[in-house]
């Protein structure tokens, strides 16, 4: 930790040196040159534009800058090469390089290589940073016999566990490693078309193998992936911290990450539903709810429209509304572009019904002349043509409908028959009113309907996401002035490129091209990167989507997904045997056969090289109780104290805490600090406020902060896909009960330590518990 600090310091030295540099440049722009006058601005304007780019550049790196290293076998002539990896590229002063760019050929090896291909490399070792402090080591050991004595004392993270597995007296612990690396291998190494479901349990390093797969498949399909941008789904915050720190330069530019409640642009929904609840909005029939709440806000008068305007009564029949309606609805076009077609021919009817009574209103004075027989020979010319005009010409037409379109009356009765609806506003207004939830449930068989009533205001929970993407589709929204003003920008533009062309051409600058030259004229601030792009648009279409904890996902989640990877390229992770949600999977085929029947494929990894032999034979015993059809992963370690039971107040759980902190927190670490070890006390939710009341220094909740403290409280579906030296849990038959998948939530509870695990008790284990009995 110490060697690494100081040449993370000497990088990031390095880089301050070079922004001075840049800042410098700019501030003072390039030395006088010969030319016209005309040509030296435009040099300082190019000047000056290089010098902030590299400026912006440079400042945008501040975070993450250099975040792996790779070391390469050694030979008989010494030590192999050893490159450390960034976000960009440094030398120091005789130019030599400190900091590979992560899109260097150099850096190459540190994406593509796997334990069944690594090329030459000894070690890959990750670098996570905390501002410019090193605060963790992670390493990767392709080959034990390329490293030196020294380095092979040195290594640190999972690495250090295999290399003593690898080192183990037997054979079987060789064959282990070499099981663990050819199952990731196959993982990573996987085709980029199609759908890969890596099925695998707890400490069996799915989801590690799949952030390797990310960066494999951005390395090797570039040209693709960059162009599009990755998606990675996970369950939560704590996970997406998790995730940045493994793929770091990358997530900034070409990997979008996001949970399920934040795939609705705009929104980070983190409130949850109750079960049942949630198995309603996540059943597909919700999209069928959907659907008929969207058709019931196209509506026509019984007795057709009447709208007064000027003192004047506009009539349209009953009749002419439903043509309106069936010729809007007949668009293949979302709710609201339909509405355009539905305003047009109303406005039309009434423009027409206006004229018509004014027409009605001069003829009748016309009438009495003519029936008098007194009709001037003039007058009856200019009547007899207007026999055969029509009543209203294009541009009658046109202005009248505008003037009618003003009137506020007139909006108001149009607005009440087909609205301009956003998703929030129809599915606010759908919970908020029982009536329409029972009519429209039964419309769509949907009967449990009637438990989305709730209040205006109430909070956007994470099944609501997958509900408001899906109203989405059917709204869809008014563009046509967007599309206006793209066309009147794009016209700017090349009139723009145009002038810029000639401006080049005189000067006979080439430092520049036209495009870049104009747009300076009409810069709005930085340019977006893919993923900032892609994720404030809902319509994105991703090259790649990586879903971990995958078996959490409902059906309209999974909709939700595969609307953003129309080419059907995704790595699905996950353990159908850890499905918490009431709304999650019962098997793959049931989520993905929609959209992929048969054609996706199953890598199945079985070895559980992190969680001890002694704590997964307890979980096994609750896997066989609630889902005897799952296999669990093989363990191969058999270390560690054996897991407890206790029967403990709650008010005596900080003294348990601190003896188990004490237990994986044993002295000074390789850095030369205290090694710190961490703790999560996982928790019913009945037990949950007491449990927080007496460890009020604990971290709460799957927050990325979580990662950072010594001890966290956690509910179980919080605790995914995260683990931990020691796990308290506390009241394991309130896990089995509150939930309809409490079996699986105790499961996933008692895989989350690799090295002490106890649990807490009010007097009475469950059934599947009885392993623990006689260790109280």
């Amino acid at each position: 930790m110490r060697a690494e600090q100081e040449y993370v310091s000497r990088v990031y030295e390095r880089l301050d040196t070079e922004r001075a540099k840049a800042e410098t440049a700019l501030r003072h722009g390039p030395a006088a040159g010969g030319g016209s006058a005309f040509q030296a601005r435009l040099e300082s304007a190019v000047a000056t534009d290089e010098a902030a780019r590299r400026l912006a550049r440079l400042s945008g790196v501040e975070h993450g800058l250099c975040f792996g290293r790779i070391d390469h076998r050694s030979d008989a002539d010494g030590p192999g090469d050893l490159f450390y990896i960034g976000r960009i590229g440094l030398r120091d002063e005789d130019l030599e390089p400190m900091l590979i760019d992560w899109r260097a050929e150099a850096a190459r090896p540190f994406y593509t290589a796997t334990p069944g291909a690594p090329g030459t490399l000894a070690r890959r070792r990750h670098l996570h940073l905390r501002h410019r402090e090193v605060v963790r080591l992670d390493d990767e050991v392709f080959d034990l016999e390329g490293l030196d004595e020294a380095e092979r004392g040195g290594i640190v993270g999972e690495a250090a566990l295999l290399a003593t597995l690898r080192r183990g007296r037997t054979g079987r612990m060789s064959d282990v490693v070499a099981t663990i690396q050819e199952e990731q291998d196959q993982v990573i190494r996987s085709a980029l078309q199609g759908v890969l479901v890596v099925q695998g349990g707890p400490g069996t390093g799915k989801t590690v193998a799949a952030l390797h797969r990310a960066a494999y498949l951005l390395y090797t399909h570039r040209d693709v992936l960059e162009r599009r941008g990755v998606l990675v789904v996970g369950p939560n915050a704590t996970f997406l911290r998790y995730i940045e720190q493994v793929l770091p330069g990358l997530g900034e530019t070409d990997v979008a990450l996001a949970t399920v409640g934040e795939l609705y642009p705009g929104l980070k929904a983190t409130a949850t539903d109750s079960p049942a609840v949630a198995v309603v909005k996540g059943g597909l029939r919700m999209a069928d709810l959907v659907e008929a709440a969207v058709r019931d806000r196209q509506r026509v008068p019984a007795g057709g429209l009447r709208v007064v305007s000027e003192g004047m009564t506009l009539r349209v029949e009953a009749a002419a509304c439903e043509l309106a309606r069936d010729r809007a609805r007949a668009l293949r076009a979302p709710h609201n572009v339909q509405r355009r077609r539905f305003v047009h021919d109303l406005l039309e009817a009434l423009a027409v019904d206006r004229a018509e009574q004014f027409d009605r209103m001069i003829d009748e004075p016309l009438e009495e002349i003519t029936r008098s027989g007194q009709v001037p020979e003039w007058l009856q010319e200019l009547l007899d043509e207007a026999e055969d005009m029509p009543l209203l010409d294009e541009t009658d037409l046109r202005l009248a409908k505008e003037s009618l379109w003003h009137e506020l009356p007139v909006r108001e009765a149009i607005d009440a028959l087909w609205p301009e609806l956003t998703p929030e506003r129809l599915l606010s207004e759908l919970y908020a009113d029982p009536e329409a939830l029972a009519r429209l449930g039964e419309a769509a068989g949907l009967p449990g309907a009637a438990l989305l009533h709730r209040p205006p205001g109430s909070p956007w929970t994470t099944a609501d996401v997958p509900v408001l993407d899906e109203a989405a589709e059917w709204l869809g929204s008014d563009d046509s002035a967007e599309k206006a003003r793209r066309r009147a920008a794009a016209a700017r533009r090349e009139d723009d490129e145009r002038y810029a062309r000639e401006v080049i051409e005189s000067t006979g600058a080439e430092t520049v091209d036209a495009a870049t030259l104009a747009e300076r004229h009409h810069d709005d601030g930085p340019p977006l990167t893919t993923a900032q792009r892609a994720a404030a648009d809902r319509e994105w279409a991703y090259g790649h989507v990586i879903v971990d904890e995958a078996q959490e996902l409902s059906e309209m989640a999974w909709r939700a997904v595969m609307r953003r990877v129309p080419t059907r390229s995704l790595t699905v992770v996950g353990d159908i045997a850890q499905t918490g949600s009431a709304a999650g999977a019962a098997s793959w085929g049931q989520m993905l056969d929609r959209y992929v029947p048969g054609r996706w494929r199953e890598q199945r990894l079985m070895v559980n090289y992190r969680t001890p032999a002694a704590i997964m034979k307890v979980a096994e015993d609750v896997l066989a109780a609630v889902a005897p059809d799952q296999l669990p992963p093989v363990p191969v370690r058999d270390d560690g104290a054996p897991p407890r039971a206790l029967a403990l107040p709650v008010r005596d759980l900080p003294a348990l805490v601190d003896a188990e902190l004490g237990e994986v927190t044993p002295g000074p670490s390789a850095g030369g600090g205290l090694a710190e070890g961490r703790l999560a006390v996982i928790s019913s939710a009945g037990w949950h406020p007491g449990v927080r009341e007496v460890l009020p220094d604990a971290a709460v909740g799957a927050t990325p902060e979580a990662l950072d403290s010594p001890v966290v409280v956690l509910t179980a579906e919080e605790a995914k896909g995260l683990e931990f030296d020691s796990v308290v849990v506390m009241d394991p038959a309130g896990i089995l009960a509150e939930s309809p998948m409490g079996g699986q939530d105790l499961y996933v509870a008692l895989t989350r330590a690799t090295r002490r695990l106890t649990v807490v008790h009010d007097g009475v284990l469950p059934d599947m518990l009885e392993r623990l009995a006689d260790r109280e």
